[in-house]
């Protein structure tokens, strides 16, 4: 029986011994390794949020730190997003390979959510065309063909009718009675570019306006016969309009912003929202937000002047 314990102490010893034996070993490789990476990875730069690492062949590489020092110093990512250091910044940015920098040291403060500014209801080119078409196509089918006893009417005819209908008395169709004349075809008026009953509406009136302006060479908003004729008429391609700004021209449906404001390229006219914008001192704020406004369109209608000229030249050329 003492025989057997005693081999069973010795067994124990030995196995004792080997273990710190390992553990020294394991420390003296580990250190070793330690020592031959330095040697390895001592010229080597890795960028921020990376460290050099030694492949299976003994050649240096750079990798993405795989864990930062615990230290806590908070600042915030360009991404908006809060890190403990600056270096769990740059390793996020390497694991997730975006570019992320240091916006600002401590944690993120919560950004209000600052709405778009909204768009004008404006008639672009293609709706006014659009409607244009319409009302092409509703005259064009109401021509009747001379019979064998009894008179047609043409297209000419058909336009002088709704014009008599439609006037006042002074030989002139105003925005108002134009639209009472386009009204009369619910196919025509079935524009429905916007959700909005009121702004489907509202358009209707913009196209209007941009149908009078397109024959109306005395530029009195108003349109003669001959002018309606011409405006109405099936060969007659309206010339394509564009907004000038600074010696630059900007197609139809161009976009430009004043501070809270959105200005339009619409039909050749710049068309921009009357927002009142937030400021420190609000009231200050409005009444000098009004006043730069008032100035931007003045300047950008200023422009419009050269592109109206020659829109009226090639008005008569055609």
């Amino acid at each position: 029986m003492g025989a057997l314990h005693d081999q069973q102490a010795g067994l124990g010893q030995k196995i004792i011994t080997w273990s710190l034996q390992s553990s020294l070993w394991v420390a003296a490789w580990v250190a070793e390794e330690l020592r031959s990476k330095s040697k390895i990875c001592a010229n080597v730069f890795c960028g921020a949020g990376r460290e050099c690492a030694v492949t299976e062949k003994g050649e240096p590489t750079c990798l993405c730190i795989e864990q930062c020092k615990p230290h806590k110093r908070p600042v915030c990512g360009s991404n908006g997003k809060t890190y403990l250091n600056h270096c769990e910044l740059h390793r996020d940015a390497c694991l997730t390979g975006s570019k992320i920098q240091v916006d600002y040291d401590g944690h993120c403060k919560e950004k209000k959510s600052v709405s778009p500014s909204a768009s004008p209801v404006v008639c672009y080119q293609s709706n006014r065309d659009e409607l244009r078409r319409r009302i092409i196509q509703w005259l064009e089918a109401e021509i009747i063909p001379d019979g064998w006893f009894s008179k047609g009417s043409n297209y000419s005819e058909i336009l002088d009718k709704y014009f008599k209908n439609f006037d006042n008395g002074d030989s002139r169709l105003d925005s108002s009675e134009f639209l009472k004349f386009v009204e009369q075809n619910e196919t025509a008026i079935n524009i429905t570019t916007y959700p909005d009953q009121e702004n489907n509406k509202l358009l209707r009136g913009l196209c209007v306006d941009a149908l009078i302006e397109l024959s109306d060479e005395n530029a009195d908003w108003k349109l003669s016969f001959q002018e309606f004729l011409k405006c109405l008429n099936p060969s007659f391609n309206p010339p394509e309009k564009k907004c000038a700004l600074e010696d630059e021209t900007y197609a139809d449906g161009a976009e430009t912003e004043v501070d809270c404001n959105r200005c339009v390229c619409a039909c050749g006219n710049w068309v921009c929202t009357a927002m009142t914008c937030d400021g420190k001192n609000q009231k200050g704020a409005q009444t000098q937000t009004e006043e730069e406004m008032t100035r931007y369109i003045q300047e950008l209608q200023k422009h419009q002047e050269t592109a109206e000229k020659t829109k009226r030249v090639s008005t008569k050329e055609i």
